[in-house]
């Protein structure tokens, strides 16, 4: 698909990834709705891309996990831009090492990184199969295909969000319905590497494992492989050529796999 002319929703737009994509698309000749929980960085995000490209992008606070706040993103969309043709479904949260989540942040994470994405397919799949077309990309992770080493939230959530994707692909892909999925390993955002003042990071462990398994990107090299997954209408996108390796090693000896992740654990909590 071609963004030029597009109208586009970023979940999480206000940094990183997602501003990333958001600018990449109005440089495309897409127009935007930069939505992110922070509502000055999503504005800051959606100014910088105006000054450039006059009238290209709108803002909006908002917590994309909500089914309102959601419908309210793509009122603005169609009434600023016009109907919605794509959605980045790409804001995310990490979680708590080990089995230390509650209810309460199992809940949280599965509403942002999966429910997020399912309610916002309810609200514009039913439209793109009318009109014919629609575009949705889901942000998880090389954690979605492998595992994330400490968080479970995030680990379990990210092969969630990959299965469904998988699935909106399978049962939409006939009907006009374009899905990819992204899944990078180390990139420069505060998930990564998060301000001392923050504690929404993935932790030393874990932060330690993504760093040393390869390369850590630019958010704008992420958003220049994004748009080049969906001009070429490619499901999977991996910045990380290193993970599909992995991912078919895992699948061709599960067991080996998962006695390699244990020693590699052990070997990152021995050097914290």
């Amino acid at each position: 698909m071609k963004v030029a002319g597009k109208v586009a929703i970023v979940t999480g737009g206000g940094a990183g990834i997602g501003g990333a994509i958001a600018r990449a698309l109005a440089e495309g000749g897409a127009r935007v709705v930069v939505a992110d929980l922070d509502a000055a960085a999503a504005q800051t995000v959606a100014g910088k891309i105006n000054a450039d490209h006059p009238a290209s992008a709108a803002a909006v606070g908002a917590d994309v996990a909500d089914a309102d706040a959601i419908r309210g993103l793509i009122a603005l969309a169609e009434k600023e831009f016009g109907p919605v043709d794509m959605y980045f479904a790409n804001a995310g949260i990490t979680g708590a090492p080990g089995l230390e989540a509650d209810e309460t942040a199992w809940d949280r994470s599965i509403d942002v990184n999966l429910r997020a994405h399912i309610r916002a397919a309810q609200q514009l799949v039913p439209g793109w199969v009318e009109r014919g077309e629609g575009y949705f990309v889901s942000t998880a992770s090389a954690a979605g295909l492998l595992t994330q080493i400490g968080s479970a939230t995030y680990a379990v959530t990210k092969h969630a969000a990959v299965g469904f994707a998988e699935w909106l692909g399978v049962t939409y892909g006939d009907r006009g319905v374009r899905v990819s999925c992204l899944c990078p390993q180390g990139v420069n955002t505060k998930l990564l590497f998060p301000d001392e003042s923050e504690g929404d990071g993935l932790g030393a462990a874990a932060a330690k494992a993504v760093t040393s398994a390869g390369e850590v990107l630019e958010p704008a090299q992420v958003a220049a492989d994004v748009l080049a997954a969906v001009e070429d209408e490619r499901f999977l996108i991996l910045p990380h050529p290193q993970v599909l390796d992995m991912y078919r090693r895992k699948g061709a000896d599960y067991d080996r796999w998962l006695r390699g992740m244990r020693r590699y654990q052990a070997k990152l909590l021995e050097q914290e």
